[in-house]
């Protein structure tokens, strides 16, 4: 490697450590708004223009907190799993591009892009069990398990809808993949590019990658391992001061990386909707206004365009959180297995059959597969339990029905008082 090479790979490091470094705190200071005006709260306005200064003071508040060293407690891996918890989100997003300029992104442009995030995000998972292992405490042992579980059941799911993208793009290169969502869009129209979320099986494909972005990064509704009304803080029980700052750090950085990895690959990267190509011929040619015009869409707005899709899913990961209810271990476990693999690998059977036979049979296969998830649903909702709520005027004793033949079932509504209502 000659110096100018060092130089230009030492330059994309620092991007993406001064982007990731310096982004955090506005993301949580949005945050922090955001759910404020969803629930028609105030949220933090005391330090600084909006409250913009509150992470900071957060910050130096953490800092010099002190750190309390649970007593029985392995010490070396109990101090070593928040590092283990930040430094996968931190090198995650080294084979993300973000503009078009291979001298600056991404910081590592490798065969294996994809396979490279998968092994960074499961790392993440270690530092969470063995926070709750060494922590020598039940809550924190229970939050790390749930979070390994949680890990295994949707990182399978993740990688079917990845493997969507692979075999759309016929490449584990991320640039590869943007460069193939530049194609007119469907093969038709010249003027838009075709980002694969436009396509049947890219849909699909983005919306079990965001359910599993939920789950990998421990969000709401799937912040099971860290649910306060069961577990205290979950693994985070016996962490205090920076190593809590920690952890808090790498769950806001693994927000921002997997953004960026579902821009990539389903949503067009640093590609904007319309395709401008035309305006550069014209630049190249006719000079005038074109030129500047050319610059403006062709160098600047790329980078425009990955940050202004990234900002919208992260309102999206805080939308849900404002919004769902967190869900019961069972329904978790049966949503990532019963659910997001079955579709997932409907879904990479449907692009197969779209590779080797066209539009056409694969469409019919999409008919078919929602049609046959609407018999099935009709089906589940006439067994579903109907029960009917009493109304009384006054409190009565309970008194167990009797089951003798002669006594009428309260099912049949018969020798109830006036005051029913039938669910």
């Amino acid at each position: 490697m000659t110096p100018s090479e060092l130089g230009w790979a030492l330059l994309r490091v620092a991007i993406v450590l001064g982007f990731l470094l310096g982004t955090l705190p506005l993301v949580i200071w949005f945050e922090r708004r955001a759910i404020a005006w969803f629930q028609d709260r105030i949220g933090p306005n005391r330090l600084g223009p909006f409250g913009l200064f509150q992470p900071i003071a957060d910050a130096v508040k953490l800092f010099f907190k002190e750190e309390i060293v649970p007593a029985n407690a392995d010490r070396f891996i109990w101090s070593l799993a928040p590092a283990l918890s930040l430094f996968p989100a931190l090198v995650a997003a080294a084979t993300i591009p973000w503009g078009p300029n291979r001298l600056l992104t991404p910081v590592a442009d490798v065969e294996i892009g994809i396979l490279y995030f998968l092994a960074m995000s499961s790392l993440a998972a270690y530092g969470v069990l063995l926070a709750g292992w060494s922590s020598n405490n039940k809550y924190s042992l229970l939050g790390g398990l749930r979070a390994s579980a949680q890990v295994i059941s949707y990182e399978l799911g993740m990688g079917l809808a990845l493997a969507t993208a692979i075999v759309a793009s016929g490449s584990l290169r991320m640039t590869e993949m943007v460069a193939i969502q530049a194609e007119p869009l469907w093969g038709v129209v010249p003027f838009l590019h075709n980002w694969l979320v436009f396509t049947p099986w890219g849909l699909v494909g983005a919306a079990l990658f965001f359910i599993c972005m939920l789950a990998e990064t421990n969000r709401a509704p799937f912040d099971l391992p860290e649910a306060e009304s069961e577990l205290v803080a979950g693994y985070q029980t016996e962490y205090s001061s920076m190593k809590f700052a920690a952890f808090f750090m790498g769950e806001y950085m693994a927000v921002l990386t997997i953004s960026g990895i579902m821009t990539t690959c389903f949503l067009g990267g640093y590609l904007a909707p319309v395709n401008w190509s035309p305006l550069q011929s014209l630049a190249e040619t006719g000079g005038g206004i074109f030129v500047p015009l050319a610059t403006l869409t062709g160098a600047l707005a790329p980078p425009f365009w990955f940050l202004l899709k990234v900002a919208a899913l992260v309102f999206v990961f805080v939308w849900v959180r404002a919004t769902l209810l967190r869900l019961r271990y069972d329904q978790l476990m049966n949503l990532g297995w019963r659910v997001l693999i079955p579709v997932g690998l409907m879904n990479l059977a449907l692009l197969t059959v779209y590779l080797l036979y066209g539009w056409l049979p694969a469409l019919v296969g999409y008919v078919l597969a929602i049609a046959l998830y609407a018999i099935w649903a009709g089906e589940r909702a006439r067994r579903v339990e109907r029960r009917q709520v009493i109304l009384y005027a006054e409190a009565r004793p309970y008194r167990r029905a009797e089951s003798s033949p002669s006594s009428t079932p309260l099912s049949e509504g018969k020798g109830l008082p006036q005051e029913v209502l039938h669910g």
